[in-house]
């Protein structure tokens, strides 16, 4: 589902280098027109991508700015249509093939191993023309005040794909994850710098390395709002900057699914929690065996409002995040693109609500995880493992 869609699976980033001083709009659509998306459907190409726009899939041109930027936002859509031939078909025309070719050469009890992959990648370029390429959308917002991207996918092939033709689009920028770590040093504050600092198990700024080793972030945030959600306040407040009004109270929890995985005799185990949780037994049970929480629902009140997401504890990224719906005003003096780009503006205040009540709510768990009385509290929260 696309950006405008009331659920979307999404990740996001920071824009790190040197963006052009001027005429920087005219820049990016120029850019985003050279690596543009180039249809295969009359070739016999097994992939194609490139950037769309956001509004119109087979657009490509880039040619009027409202195509691409909404005031401070850029957008536009990564486009990636490939040919997929079943497995099974290729293989019984491969063994076709080499059927064939022995009858031709009878003297011969096998096809030799150059020509069993010539024949592989003829029978392949075959049938690749005779398939239909299937055309998938990806949809990219960069937040050109706070320097972030957010991208609607939590593929890591789609992601791996995005990253290189941002950096082969745009020259001297590249993408870096918005990884737990990262997330927590936004949200935390001066007052916890030092002590998120200290708390930092990566012994350098790779990326990687702070995914790694400050795994104990995600885990840790997860069993703590379960705790929270069975024993404790389901309540907080609106600390971080955003649409929200801050001190605005709201209430956060985890339900319905919980995915843990965890090492065994036969290797790694992964268990999965799902319905309506009353107690969360089966959890609690796996958590007391050293499993730890990679995966949960959770759910983000405010009033009437309501966001759902899957939360991926390991790199905080939003599967099937569902906002509070957003639809658009029709009437006889607005035309559609007017229409669009206020769909647009009203779609991006209800995700930034949203995403501001997370960081909020991960706020409240930086406070008391980095505060001198953590031992204390995660003394409690192993107790009441054991209950």
């Amino acid at each position: 589902m696309g950006i405008l869609a009331n659920t979307v699976s999404f990740c996001q980033y920071r824009v790190l280098g040197d963006l052009p001083q001027e005429d920087f709009f005219g820049w990016v659509a120029r850019q985003l027109a050279r690596n543009a998306f180039l249809p295969i459907d009359q070739s016999a190409e097994e992939i194609s991508v490139g950037w769309v726009s956001l509004d119109d899939s087979h657009d490509s041109s880039f040619a009027d700015e409202r195509d691409l930027r909404r005031d401070h936002y850029l957008v536009f859509t990564l486009r990636r249509d490939q040919r997929r031939i079943p497995g099974a078909l290729l293989r019984a025309r491969q063994t076709q093939a080499e059927q064939e070719f022995l009858a031709e050469h009878p003297g011969l009890q096998r096809v030799p191993k150059q020509k069993r992959e010539e024949l592989r990648e003829a029978v392949k370029g075959a049938l690749l023309a005779r398939t239909l390429p299937a055309p998938a959308t990806y949809d990219v917002v960069w937040d050109t005040e706070k320097g972030l991207v957010t991208f609607a996918s939590t593929s890591a092939k789609v992601m791996e794909a995005f990253e290189g033709l941002f950096r082969q689009s745009f020259e001297g920028l590249r993408l870096v994850s918005v990884h737990p770590f990262a997330r927590a040093s936004e949200v935390a504050g001066d007052e916890l710098k030092e002590a998120l600092d200290a708390a930092n198990r990566a012994d350098s700024d790779d990326v990687l390395a702070q995914i790694r080793d400050n795994a104990w972030l995600g885990s840790d945030f997860l069993l703590w709002l379960l705790h929270q959600t069975l024993s404790a306040t389901s309540e907080y407040r609106v600390t971080r900057p955003g649409p929200a009004l801050a001190e605005e109270e709201f209430v956060a929890y985890l339900n319905d699914k919980l995915v843990l995985m965890g090492a065994s005799d036969s290797g790694v185990q992964k268990i999965t929690a799902a319905g309506h949780q009353d107690r969360f037994n089966e959890v609690r049970t796996a958590l007391r065996s050293g499993k730890q929480i990679v995966d949960a629902t959770l759910y983000l009140e405010k009033q009437e409002d309501l966001w759902k997401t899957t939360l991926k504890g390991e790199l905080f990224q939003f599967s099937g995040f569902k906002a509070p719906a957003v639809k658009p005003e029709k009437d006889e003096i607005t035309d559609a693109k007017s229409e669009k780009e206020a769909l647009f503006y009203e779609r991006m205040h209800v995700l930034e609500e949203g995403l501001q009540l997370f960081d909020s709510l991960l706020a409240a768990f930086l406070r008391e995880r980095l505060g001198p009385d953590w031992p204390l509290r995660d003394e409690e929260i192993r107790s009441w493992l054991e209950e």
